[in-house]
C-alpha cells in the first residue's frame, strides 16, 4: 500500500517556498547516528588483539580496502579509504533501516529505508562524481585532466558528457530501485500476514525468506555502490585510464 510523505513546506518569500520531507530527514538522520555509533563504540578502546566489535569493524576496514586495490595502486587510492569506508556502512544501515517494520502515521510513512527514496540516492551518486572531477582535477591539473574528454578523438567529447549523466543516473537509481521493490513486496507480505489466520501461516514463511534475501541484497548494494566509486574514481585520478 502506497502511503504519503510527511512534509513541512516553509515559504521563503512570496511565490517560493521550500518542501522539506520530514521521514527522509530523520531516517538520513538515524542513519548516520548509526554508523557515527558503530565508529565510535569500535574504536573506543583499541587493543593489539582485537576484539568484539573492534574485530568486525577492522574486517571491514580490510574489506573495503581490498575493493580500492582491485582498482588502483594503494599509494593513490588509500586517500579514499575513508570515503570508501563511510560509503560502505552509511548505504548498508540504510537499507537495513526498513527491513524490521514500518511506521506509518496519518497514512504517512515516517519509518523506511532512506535509500528507498531517489532523491537521496541520486543524492549520493551526484556527491560521488562531483567528488571524481574534483580530486581528479587536483591530483592532476586541469589541463591533463581536461584533455581525458577529447581522447582518443575530440569528436567523442559530446558522448562523454552523457556519459558523465549516464553515470550519475545509474549509480543511484541502481540503488534506489532494489531497496525500494524490496521493501514493496515486504509491505505486500506484511499484509498477507494480517488477513487471518490462512493469510499469515501462508505468508509468515516467504516472508522470513525476503527477510533474509533483503539483507543480501542490501549488502551486496552497498558493495556495488561503493565498488562503482571506486572505480569512476580511478578513472579520473589514474594517469593510466
Amino acid at each position: 500500500m502506497q502511503h504519503k510523505n510527511p512534509t513541512l513546506t516553509w515559504e521563503v518569500f512570496d511565490g517560493f517556498s521550500l518542501t522539506f520531507n520530514l521521514a527522509n530527514m530523520l531516517m538520513i538522520t538515524v542513519a548516520s547516528a548509526i554508523v557515527l555509533l558503530i565508529a565510535v563504540i569500535s574504536t573506543r578502546k583499541l587493543a593489539m588483539k582485537p576484539t568484539g566489535l573492534q574485530n568486525f569493524f577492522e574486517w571491514i576496514m580490510d574489506f573495503v580496502k581490498g575493493i580500492i586495490q582491485s582498482n588502483m595502486d594503494w599509494k593513490t587510492g588509500g586517500r579514499f579509504h575513508v570515503l570508501a569506508l563511510t560509503l560502505f556502512l552509511y548505504i548498508f544501515v540504510s537499507n537495513m533501516l526498513g527491513l524490521p517494520f514500518s511506521v506509518v502515521y496519518n497514512d504517512e510513512l515516517w519509518w523506511k529505508s532512506p535509500t528507498a527514496d531517489p532523491t537521496i540516492t541520486l543524492t549520493l551518486a551526484v556527491m560521488v562524481v562531483g567528488l571524481t572531477h574534483y580530486y581528479g582535477v587536483k591530483m592532476r591539473g586541469i589541463g591533463e585532466y581536461t584533455k581525458d574528454f577529447f581522447r582518443p578523438m575530440g569528436f567523442l567529447f559530446p558522448l562523454k558528457i552523457i556519459e558523465e549523466f549516464a553515470n550519475t543516473l545509474t549509480l543511484g537509481l541502481r540503488l534506489y530501485g532494489n531497496i525500494f521493490a524490496g521493501e514493496i513486496l515486504l509491505g505486500l507480505l506484511a499484509g498477507s500476514l494480517a488477513t487471518g489466520w490462512g493469510g499469515t501461516i501462508a505468508a509468515i514463511i516467504p516472508t522470513l525468506a525476503w527477510q533474509g534475501f533483503s539483507i543480501f541484497v542490501g549488502a551486496i548494494q552497498a558493495f556495488i555502490f561503493t565498488m562503482l566509486t571506486m572505480v569512476y574514481m580511478a578513472h579520473k585520478v589514474s594517469h593510466d585510464h
